[in-house]
């Protein structure tokens, strides 16, 4: 649980703290569903990995997402992806009020719902799977618990439809994510892998269940520019630092 909940303004964004320096989320005021923070926008980042976004596609339909924070992701899921059924699990109460009130978080309906619950009980109790899976759940110290531990990989892998993508935040873990990266690696059997850290310095890692997934740069770079048309999520940049990061394989990304 989060001890205390602090919201500033500061150049027409709205911040969210739990306590502490630490930013928890962002929403620029005028542009309230866009993803202000860019680690934010690369935790979309999966969304690259299957094509979703041709005519026709209704990838990903079901979406959980593990911590709320400004609501930032959940907001972007919801309005951006409108084929999609979203489910946020969030621990404390309070954030929920606070995304509600402060950040704009839309109000429940038969496609969105909050389930304030800790998020690895909720995915070791569970039974829905889910296309995309989404995990940003910190305390005000930015430290993640049973979030980062192989039962709650495990269960995540379990929760995934086959081709189905996980997403995770690996920042606050010490800065270092070997150990995460492992554990994540451990439970997805080998499918996973982290994006070169952001700015921030948070480290996204994707990881999937079901077959190879092999995609040139080439591929990448379009389903870049389609995602940028269908939602205005940019992610040309993170293709862009990939490519030049070392993580692709004879030319092509491979998971």
């Amino acid at each position: 649980m989060h001890s205390e909940i602090d919201v500033s303004e500061e150049g027409g964004v709205r911040y969210l703290h739990f306590g502490s320096e630490w930013v928890q989320g962002a929403m620029r005021i005028r542009r309230p569903v866009d993803l202000e923070l860019e680690y934010t926008r690369e935790m979309m980042s999966g969304l690259l990995l299957r094509n979703g976004f041709t005519t026709g596609a209704r990838w990903p339909g079901r979406i959980l997402l593990v911590g709320l924070g400004a609501g930032s992701l959940t907001k972007f899921c919801y309005w951006k992806l409108p084929q999609a059924r979203v489910t946020t699990v969030e621990i404390d109460p309070a954030v929920h009020a606070a995304a509600s009130f402060h950040f704009k978080l839309p109000a429940e309906d038969e496609r969105f719902s909050v389930v304030i619950e800790d998020g690895a009980d909720y995915m070791l109790r569970s039974r829905p799977k889910f296309d995309l899976i989404l995990i940003d759940g910190y305390d005000a110290d930015a430290r993640v618990g049973l979030l980062d531990s192989l039962p709650f990989y495990q269960a995540c892998w379990a929760r995934l439809k086959e081709g189905g993508v996980l997403a995770t935040n690996l920042f606050g873990r010490s800065r270092r994510y070997a150990e995460p990266l492992e554990r994540l690696t451990t439970a997805f059997e080998g499918r996973s892998l982290a994006l070169p850290p952001c700015e921030s310095g948070n480290v996204i890692a994707l990881a999937t269940r079901g077959g190879p997934v092999t995609l040139p740069l080439g591929e990448l770079e379009e389903r870049a520019a389609q995602l940028k048309s269908a939602t205005g999520l940019d992610l040309r940049g993170t293709v862009r630092r990939i490519a030049a990061s070392g993580l692709l394989h004879s030319g092509a990304l491979v998971l």
